[in-house]
């Protein structure tokens, strides 16, 4: 098969952004490579327009545009048209896409397409219990409709994006996104800074940021030789419409801790790992993930984790084997969660050891990606 991925970001140096969308396509992109079947990636809202290939996956990097009027409009119908080119001279068999901002919304595409939900702003706007835009809500619904079947990572997202959209008659099928254990590996997992703690992720209220500001100050009041290492894209505050929430978790934290936080801002993705390694504990007080990729990268690793306990948490960490679950706003269990790691080596040790376990049976990509490859087929048998 030739699979085709669309997408606005992509763990590239010369792709302006990535998270989690693109972390997940590169590592499904290679695997299917190694299956022997070939992979376009179609990275759109780029600053120039460019074709190169890397490890074997063909990637069309393409220029943002601006029309008249109707953007939104006129650059999907123009991906259209640049994509089914490509379709035809290249053979490409089918076409995923994420569910966010309903890129595929007007688009006539020559092949099955297939939804994944990353989440859409709907379903984000759902978790955290706030108004969504109209016309986002109507993009992202048209873009939905539009798919032949969908991809989801865990049973709650399927679950609560099927209830936003109304998705009734289309085939929704679970496979979480994988990881490459082979580099996710610790070959000295005991061997860390104790009294480390490492937030990775984009710093934005949805994923509890601003919560680790009174969690960080009980722990530090109990241990004051705590440390805590943020890594990540500092964004624009939705509530506060403050063009950084570093700022304002920065300002939400008292002057006996702010020396103790350091933060490093975006980070290279093959940097991340030794960040990882040195963490005595990794915190994710999110409050809205489809399945959540940096907790489960870092449970690869042999990480302790203090994690959300929304939904999708509890498919990925079992309570108090592989990791601990808490809801962000309790921040004194979430402070006493983050302490018994690092006061009790021996629990450290085990529940990083269970970490990875829950990692090679759930989320391994060797064996996810046959379950795309099968569901692939079957979508573009049905369709002939």
């Amino acid at each position: 098969m030739h699979i085709a991925f669309l997408t606005p970001e992509y763990p590239h140096p010369k792709v302006k952004t990535t998270a989690g969308i693109g972390t997940t396509i590169l590592n499904l992109a290679t695997e299917l490579i190694k299956h022997q079947h070939q992979v376009s990636v179609f990275v759109y809202g780029q600053a120039t327009d460019e074709i190169f290939y890397e490890n074997d996956i063909k990637i069309h990097l393409i220029a943002s545009k601006k029309f008249d009027i109707a953007t939104w409009f006129y650059y999907r119908k123009y991906l259209e048209k640049y994509i089914n080119q490509y379709v035809d001279s290249d053979k490409i068999d089918l076409i995923e896409a994420p569910d966010w901002t309903g890129i595929t919304a007007f688009m006539n595409l020559k092949v099955p397409l297939i939804i994944r939900f990353h989440g859409s702003d709907a379903y984000f706007c759902h978790l955290e219990n706030r108004r969504q835009k109209i016309k986002n809500f109507l993009l992202e619904k048209w873009g939905i409709q539009k798919a032949t079947a969908y991809i989801s990572p865990s049973d709650f997202a399927s679950k609560i994006t099927q209830y936003i959209f109304r998705i009734k008659h289309k085939p929704i099928i679970k496979i979480p996104s994988g990881l490459s254990l082979e580099k996710f590996h610790n070959p000295t997992p005991n061997d860390y800074q104790k009294g480390l703690i490492l937030y990775m992720g984009t710093i934005i209220r949805k994923k509890g940021v601003l919560e680790l500001a009174p969690i960080f100050e009980k722990v530090v009041r109990e241990y004051p030789e705590a440390q805590l290492i943020i890594v990540g894209s500092d964004s624009y505050d939705i509530k506060t419409k403050l063009a950084s929430t570093w700022l304002l978790l920065q300002n939400a934290l008292n002057g006996a801790t702010i020396a103790k936080v350091k933060y490093l801002g975006k980070v290279p993705y093959h940097d991340i790992q030794q960040y990882i390694r040195s963490a005595n504990v990794c915190v994710f007080p999110t409050f809205a993930e489809t399945q959540g990729m940096v907790t489960i990268e870092a449970m690869a690793m042999q990480k302790a984790v203090v994690n959300s306990n929304i939904g999708w948490a509890n498919e990925i960490i079992e309570d108090g084997k592989s990791g601990f679950l808490v809801h962000p706003k309790e921040h004194d269990l979430f402070a006493n969660r983050i302490l018994q790691v690092i006061r009790n080596e021996s629990l450290n040790a085990t529940m990083g050891k269970a970490a990875r376990e829950k990692v090679a049976a759930d989320f391994d990509i060797n064996q996810l990606v046959i379950k795309n490859i099968d569901f692939y087929l079957s979508v573009i048998q049905e369709k002939k």
